[in-house]
């Protein structure tokens, strides 16, 4: 990277990874990704460290850094990362919660209980597609988000994710080795790896299937689009019969917006 372009950085929390993204100011296209362990118990120094040592490998000096939007769902890593990030000198730190003020609404019961992601999520959503989307993010969580065209977001559904069911059967079963997740070559396995891989894969396809399907019967919204995003939605989008697009990135991209939003610079509207 230019050793003189200037950048902003997103920081997606989770609960088992974080995801940091680099933009150009400007841009929506992330120019460089990164993801570390949130569950590794890290100090605030430790953190600095590590940010330290991931921007240095992709080439990027700190001082390049205009602004920093940080979205988590982990309160006991946000306070230790902030502090890590203002010692870096990462810019000015945002941090997004439900009483920011960004151009969506949360038409829900309970407004003060939704996550940063699903928060910047609706953002993106809004920004970028401008119809009734429903999110569906694979992360620690498989969350589907209900989003309105004019960026309403209206509830949804959390289940377990793909890491989660994995990490249950390791658990409570004592012969059956872990595996790659990915699509297998056949539905029938004729080994157990094969079995596992095949169960594991296809359970979650029809899980968003089936769920996207329920959705869709009672959220009563003409021309629905299905967007994936996460680590997984790649791998599982060819096998849907209900994704419509992959965004990747889609998180990230709401954080940017989110940051231009509160550092009230221009942001103009991107339909894609």
């Amino acid at each position: 990277m230019n050793e003189d372009q200037a950048v902003h950085l997103a920081l997606d929390v989770g609960n088992t990874e974080t995801v940091a993204g680099l933009f150009r100011p400007g841009e929506l296209e992330v120019v460089a990704h990164w993801r570390y362990s949130t569950s590794v118990p890290r100090t605030s120094d430790e953190l600095l460290l590590l940010l330290r040592s991931l921007l240095r490998d992709g080439g990027v000096d700190p001082e390049q850094i205009q602004r920093t939007t940080l979205g988590s769902v982990v309160p006991s890593h946000t306070e230790r990362l902030r502090r890590a990030l203002t010692r870096l000198g990462a810019g000015k730190v945002f941090v997004v919660d439900p009483d920011v003020d960004l151009p969506i609404r949360l038409d829900v019961d309970e407004p003060r209980s939704v996550g940063a992601d699903r928060i910047v999520n609706t953002l993106a959503a809004r920004h970028l597609f401008a119809r009734n989307t429903i999110v569906v993010d694979l992360g620690t969580a498989t969350t589907y988000d209900c989003i309105t065209a004019d960026g309403i977001f209206q509830g949804g559904v959390i289940a377990p994710g793909l890491q989660a069911g994995q990490d249950w059967l390791k658990k409570h079963t004592a012969k059956l080795p872990r595996v790659e997740f990915g699509p297998p070559g056949r539905v029938i396995g004729r080994r157990t790896e094969s079995c596992l891989q095949s169960g594991i894969f296809y359970s979650a396809v029809e899980a968003i299937d089936g769920i996207v399907g329920r959705i869709r019967d009672e959220w009563d919204r003409p021309e629905t689009m299905v967007v994936a995003t996460g680590g997984y939605a790649a791998r599982l989008a060819d096998h849907s019969e209900t994704v419509d697009r992959v965004a990747p990135h889609l998180t990230l991209v709401g954080l940017e917006l989110a940051g231009r939003y509160m550092a009230g610079d221009p942001v103009p509207d991107v339909h894609s």
